[in-house]
C-alpha cells in the first residue's frame, strides 16, 4: 500500500480500520460516507469530507480505497460499495493489522481486511472484500468466498469452505471439512457440525437451519 487511502463509511468498522491504518503508518486523506448527514464530523481523528459520489472526483490511480462498511448479518451493502467503485476503475487496499498472524502461503484477494489478533494458517484462500475480524481463527486450507465477513472470535477448523457474501457470527465455531453455501448467515455462538445450504440461516448448538 503506497498510495494515500480514502475510507468509505463512518461507522464502527471504519473506526477500527483507522486505528489499523495508523498502526501501519498509512496516509488517510479522509472519510467519504453515503449521504451527507455526517459531513464535517470526525471519526477517530479523521474527518468525513464528502459523500461517496463526491469520491468519484479523485482519479482512480491517485488513491486506494478502504471499505469501511461493516456487516452485522447481511453483507449486501458492503458488497455493493465494493462493486460500485471497482466498476469505476478504483482499487481497494488490503489491510492486515500488525498483530495478525498470516502464514506466508495464504492467498489474499483485493480489499481483504484482517483485523487485530486474527490468525490465518497455511493453505487458506481469502476472496476479495472479505473481513477476517478481531481474533478470528482460520485453520489450514480454509476457503472464504468474496464479500464474506468472519466476525470477531469465530473459529474455523481446517478445510472449511464459506461461500460468497456469507456471514459467520461472533464466536461461532465451524468444525473441520464443513461447507457453508453462499449468502448464508451463521449466528453468533453457533457450533456448525453439518453443511449449511446457500441462503440459509443457522443458529444454536449444534447449529440448525431456521427460516431467513
Amino acid at each position: 500500500m503506497t498510495l494515500p487511502v480514502i475510507i468509505i463509511g463512518a461507522g464502527g468498522h471504519a473506526k477500527v480500520l483507522i486505528y489499523s491504518l495508523n498502526a501501519l503508518r498509512h496516509e488517510i486523506i479522509g472519510i467519504f460516507h453515503p449521504g451527507t448527514t455526517l459531513i464535517g464530523r470526525s471519526i477517530a481523528g479523521i474527518r468525513v469530507i464528502g459523500n461517496d459520489d463526491k469520491l468519484l472526483e479523485y482519479a482512480p490511480d491517485s488513491i486506494e480505497l478502504v471499505n469501511g462498511i461493516g456487516s452485522i448479518s447481511s453483507t449486501e451493502k458492503r458488497k455493493n460499495i465494493f462493486m460500485k467503485f471497482k466498476n469505476n476503475g478504483y482499487s481497494f487496499a488490503t489491510v492486515v493489522h500488525p498483530s495478525a498472524i498470516v502464514m506466508s502461503d495464504v492467498q489474499l484477494g483485493e480489499g481483504v481486511q484482517i483485523m487485530a489478533g486474527a490468525i490465518i494458517q497455511p493453505g487458506c484462500r481469502i476472496g476479495d472484500n472479505v473481513i477476517i475480524n478481531t481474533g478470528a481463527i482460520l485453520d489450514h486450507d480454509c476457503i472464504i468466498g468474496a464479500h464474506t465477513h468472519i466476525a470477531p472470535g469465530a473459529v474455523l477448523s481446517g478445510d472449511v469452505y464459506v461461500g460468497v457474501a456469507s456471514h459467520v457470527g461472533t464466536s461461532a465455531v465451524v468444525i473441520q471439512g464443513i461447507k457453508i453455501g453462499e449468502n448464508a448467515v451463521i449466528g453468533a455462538g453457533a457450533v456448525v457440525i453439518k453443511n449449511i445450504p446457500a441462503g440459509s440461516k443457522a443458529v444454536g448448538v449444534p447449529a440448525r437451519n431456521i427460516k431467513k
